[in-house]
């Protein structure tokens, strides 16, 4: 159900489909959206602990990216994601 949570706010779904596309940090995340960083950084730390996100240090910066095996299942299922109660369709997101 950590993953249902997860999803049930439409700031963590936007963020899921930049995500998807790309790995990015918090500051690009948060001007992209435009949300404020601290946001941002509440948001991902949620997607994280669900096991939706993978994050990697480099420097500094922090990069997140959707984990790798979530990837492979969305790319194998037409980009959907079928919870038991629900059905996310990852390539009709709200922007």
């Amino acid at each position: 159900m950590a993953v249902l949570r997860a999803l049930g706010e439409l700031s963590r779904v936007r963020i899921m489909r930049l995500l998807i596309k790309e790995e990015l940090g918090v500051n690009e995340i948060a001007e992209r959206l435009d949300i404020s960083e601290y946001n941002v950084s509440k948001h991902l730390r949620i997607l994280k602990e669900a096991g939706l996100l993978q994050m990697e240090k480099s420097g500094k910066q922090r990069l997140y990216r959707v984990d790798a095996s979530l990837k492979a299942h969305l790319a194998a299922n037409d980009n959907v994601l079928e919870l038991d109660c629900c059905t996310f369709r990852f390539d009709k997101l709200p922007r």
